[in-house]
């Protein structure tokens, strides 16, 4: 391939601000209890607001430089008496955004604007009038809150409840969620980790932290992903051995935020004026590619950071960032008490979670950890799969994490679709795939899962619509879908390696590949080597002890089946290797061993028994391509796979192997092996 194709890889790609989130106002007309960014309604600080001209321009200039989604907040947006008039600007120089609101200021008319696809975020803090405007401390405000959502329903506006969970309505909390399912299809759960005040106000600080919940409680609303990535995720911009606290975030950062005042920074917590740029004394290109930018070398951890979050071995199970420790103590190097509490929750969590939500297995010398909501037991899997089982994680870890509800795709910008033939639907945004399991009726809307994919697929979150069938066990993938080839064959393709429909063995010690399609003889080869006395099993036999194959009395030199269906070949180490798969034809034996490749033989069912060395590399490469298991193609996988039959064309021996069901080819594969 490398004679038809010229990559370029590119290091650095240019920052785009993609993302941009606007807080139309501060003021809000209520004045919950756990809000830590308020002001009055009535507060003079509305006439420094920016006005709907200003917002105007910062729309078309973030536009001109990429900003395809925004996030409309406050405060209450929908208290400035212009809100119409920005919603509807807003929303239509951009392809998708999203709304949060208290709803108790929706009208018909805005409910009716509303029905422009997006997603629009209603919060809800209690189930009941007393709890509610106790939280909101708003008299009727329970009631405004249910009219908004009346409007919503009456102009067929999709929206989603977001949940908001605090001291003083946890006592409800089943009440809520039931209440949050009878007006939505669609509801969330807020942050449990409360954040103090942007004004630093003593009296409502104390509030705040009054309103925190339990750190027990704080995990059971947010659970943690059990992989460590997931985790770190969630870390400050710093790096090892720098304490710059924003070093990492800022440089690949595609976000921005800017405040009702004009002030433009890089995330909506940063509140610090110093870290802020003022739009109406400049323009929006130069706070996004210079003031922004500079920030990463202007906040330092220093010695309280170094001695606290920086040497902290809960730090990987920890939310806690910079901007949290400025709101906290009013330095970003500050450590967050209630963080820390609530990280210990969460290594004990994790501790005790993932000996029933998590498992391994490995294939092609990759593994694959498999993470799941619901608890994983001795019949999840079929024994098939247990023959690859293993105790931990490899060298070559790739996660799954499987969910049991399906998320709300209502309003989102997935992407630039790829492909779409039931049953799946393929589109990739920012570098992510998302799957969606599609109907092959074309007029049903509906979808059985989702899945999202990094850019190498080395993580994936699936989202199941129904429990029984992990529940009923038994499963036969590990991604639940009808076949794992749709990851592993994009796995090996980044390995130099490539999955072939193929019967393998290990014979004599040496990997032997039979290749070819359907009615080829894949599985008749396999049970001729089981027939000629070298394999101790049985097809009845599902999980395989190699070991005491190889060393059982008689046994010496015996046929180890593979697989009779698919095997995967890598480039490892400096040599070819032979790994069998769970994906079995007719032949139910399986092993999870692997082996030197010594030869590759293209299958014919024949009158006679032959090995034909083949040496046209054409050829080979022609018959290779044709036998591999395809996932989702794109051009890059083909690069790579192509690239990989070139190499083995070049260095693995390959035969055109002709045979009839009389055994007699066993012995002609012996004797290659002896003269190899």
């Amino acid at each position: 391939m490398q004679e038809y194709t010229r990559i370029k890889k590119v290091k650095d790609l240019h920052r785009l601000p993609l993302e941009g989130n606007i807080d139309l106002t501060y003021r809000c007309n209520l004045n919950c209890r756990h809000c830590w960014l308020w002001v009055p309604e009535n507060s003079p600080e509305r006439e420094n607001e920016l006005t709907l001209e200003e917002i105007k321009t910062i729309v078309d200039e973030a536009r001109k430089m990429g900003c395809r989604h925004w996030y409309i907040s406050g405060g209450e947006p929908m208290l400035r008496p212009d809100f119409a008039e920005i919603f509807d600007y807003t929303t239509r120089q951009s392809g998708s955004y999203t709304l949060n609101t208290n709803g108790t200021l929706i009208t018909p008319e805005i409910a009716r604007l509303m029905r422009r696809r997006g997603t629009k975020m209603v919060s809800l803090c209690g189930a009941t009038a007393e709890t509610y405007d106790h939280v909101t401390r708003r008299p009727g405000g329970f009631d405004k809150a249910m009219q908004g959502f009346r409007y919503l329903k009456e102009a067929g506006t999709g929206f989603m409840v977001q949940l908001i969970p605090m001291r003083d309505n946890w006592h409800e909390w089943e009440k809520m969620m039931k209440l949050a399912e009878s007006l939505s299809r669609h509801w969330r759960v807020g942050t449990p980790r409360l954040h103090l005040s942007s004004c630093h106000d003593p009296e409502r600080n104390a509030e705040i932290t009054r309103q925190r919940l339990d750190p027990r409680d704080v995990v059971a609303l947010d659970k943690p992903g059990l992989c460590d990535e997931e985790a770190a995720a969630h870390e400050c911009g710093h790096r090892e051995g720098d304490d710059r606290l924003f070093a990492r975030c800022i440089p690949h950062r595609q976000m921005f935020n800017v405040d009702p005042y004009g002030g433009m920074t890089f995330c909506a917590y940063i509140k610090d004026p110093a870290l802020r740029y003022d739009l109406r004394g400049g323009t929006f290109r130069e706070a996004w590619e210079s003031f922004i930018p500079s920030l990463a070398d202007r906040v330092r951890g220093g010695p309280e950071y170094d001695r606290n979050c920086a040497a902290c071995d809960k730090r990987k199970d920890c939310r806690w960032c910079p901007v949290y420790g400025w709101l906290e103590h009013g330095r970003f190097s500050a450590p967050v008490k209630h963080l820390c509490d609530v990280a210990v929750e969460v290594q004990r969590f994790k501790g005790e979670s993932q000996a029933h939500h998590r498992c391994y297995f490995r294939i092609g010398g990759i593994t694959i950890q498999v993470d799941s909501d619901l608890p994983i037991d001795d019949r999840t899997f079929h024994p098939t799969l247990t023959a690859f089982r293993v105790e931990g994680p490899g060298e070559d870890t790739v996660t799954i994490h499987h969910h049991f509800a399906l998320p709300d795709l209502t309003g989102k910008d997935l992407g630039r679709e790829l492909y779409r033939k039931p049953p799946w639907a393929i589109s990739r945004r920012n570098g992510s795939y998302m799957y969606l399991g599609i109907s092959p009726q074309t007029d049903d809307p509906s979808l059985h899962r989702v899945a999202t994919f990094n850019a190498d697929h080395s993580r994936a979150h699936i989202y199941n619509d129904r429990e029984d069938t992990w529940l009923k066990g038994d499963l036969h993938s590990l991604t639940l879908f009808p076949s794992d080839q749709i990851l592993i064959a994009r796995l090996l393709a980044d390995r130099r390696g490539c999955c072939l429909h193929s019967a393998g063995a290990i014979l004599g010690g040496a990997g032997m590949l039979f290749v070819g399609h359907s009615e080829t003889g894949k599985s008749t080869i396999a049970r001729l080597l089981i027939q000629d006395g070298h394999s101790a099993r049985s097809e009845e036999s599902f999980a395989v002890n190699a070991e005491s194959l190889r060393t059982a009395p008689g046994n010496r030199g015996a046929a180890e089946i593979l697989c009779d269906d698919r095997n995967i070949v890598r480039c490892l180490d400096g040599g070819w290797r032979v790994y069998g798969t769970w994906s079995h034809g007719d032949v139910q034996v399986v092993s999870a061993n692997d082996a030197p490749l010594r030869a590759v033989c293209f299958i014919e069912q024949a009158s006679a028994n032959t090995l034909t060395p083949l040496t046209d590399s054409r050829e080979i490469i022609r018959r290779l391509l044709a036998c591999v298991i395809k996932p989702f193609v794109t051009a890059d996988w083909w690069h790579k796979t192509f690239d990989t039959a070139e190499q083995m064309a070049k260095e693995v021996p390959f035969y055109v192997m002709r045979f009839d069901q009389s055994g007699k080819i066993v012995g002609e594969l012996r004797r290659l092996i002896d003269t190899g």
